[in-house]
């Protein structure tokens, strides 16, 4: 008896019909998703996240300016859309997905789905989440919100969604974020700096990959001031394990000070700037990265975030910066 009241407890409770979106994402609707995205859609109007009102900055014309945080002038140029990857409900198991298959047909032969107007009646009707009017019961749905936040990783907290393992991840430091978001790429533990969160996967698959071939800056300190054939050797080139890296530009950040740098450099792999100094005999004290996509962690502090302007969204979906 326990049993069949939790399966048409289940039943209530999700009673969504699935429609496919062109190219490969689905968009599944439920009675009570609609409620969920009438809320949500009233929460984005007034998100708690904090903005950046002065938007009229420039571009560092070196090392030594970007290590102190300046960012790039905001352009106001159309954004490409945004990744087609909607929101999928979770699947349950057994006896209870086969019902809530049942459930979706029943709802669809009901008439109570429109697309464009029209009654939907058959499951696998493909839609266009960005053109096509969707409604369930009169009401309109729409995708996922595509989200985009920085923040000024502190040192001690992992860059992962999530991991049992560890005592702090970065996620900790977004409690206050209404968004389901993933950290873009990785900093290690202790490295600090510039971090970024987004649901957009085509746009955080762009970041990670490979071929991605964008600058990133750090601020590197050393156990030791760097010598001068080492300095030569690092803008040369320096053979790894995994091929040869060298960096784009070197600066001291003080002059007086040559334990302390500013780097530029292209590469992607992983731990890179950490190992390049570890070849040549020095430890890596502290490493903070200032850029990265066009970004910067200019009035933030040590663990705090704040949401992409539009101007910036703009840019990161075009490529725009260097």
């Amino acid at each position: 008896m326990a049993e069949n009241l939790d399966q048409e407890r289940l039943t209530a409770e999700f009673h969504p019909i699935v429609l496919k979106v062109r190219p490969t994402a689905q968009l599944q609707i439920s009675a009570a998703s609609v409620q969920h995205a009438t809320a949500t859609t009233e929460d984005h109007k007034n998100p708690t996240a904090p903005t950046v009102t002065d938007r009229s900055v420039r571009t560092p014309s070196t090392l030594r300016e970007a290590s102190i945080l300046q960012s790039h002038t905001i352009s106001r140029q159309e954004s490409h859309p945004a990744s087609r990857q909607a929101k999928l409900l979770p699947k349950l198991p057994g006896s209870h997905q086969a019902k809530l298959t049942e459930s979706r047909r029943a709802s669809l032969q009901a008439g109570v789905v429109t697309v464009n107007g029209e009654v939907v009646t058959e499951l696998g009707t493909k839609v266009n989440i960005y053109k096509d009017e969707i409604k369930f019961n009169g009401e309109k749905l729409k995708g996922e919100e595509k989200v985009y936040l920085v923040m000024n990783k502190p040192k001690g907290y992992v860059t992962t969604a999530s991991d049992p393992h560890a005592d702090k991840t970065v996620m900790d430091l977004l409690k206050g974020c209404r968004y389901r978001v993933f950290p873009v790429g990785r900093l290690d533990k202790n490295t600090t700096g510039v971090l970024m969160f987004t649901n957009d996967g085509e746009i955080a698959e762009r970041l990670t990959h490979p071929s991605y071939d964008k600058k990133k800056i750090y601020q590197v300190s050393l156990n030791k001031p760097l010598a001068q054939e080492d300095y030569d050797s690092i803008l040369a080139g320096v053979l790894l394990s995994d091929g040869e890296v060298r960096a784009d530009e070197l600066e001291y950040i003080d002059a007086a000070d040559h334990r302390k740098l500013g780097i530029e450099i292209h590469s992607g792999k992983n731990r890179i700037v950490r190992r390049i100094f570890e070849s040549l005999g020095y430890e890596v004290k502290a490493l903070d990265r200032v850029y990265f996509a066009g970004l910067t962690k200019k009035g933030l502090k040590k663990g705090e975030w704040r949401q992409l302007t539009e101007g910036e969204v703009n840019i990161l979906k075009m490529g725009a910066y260097v």
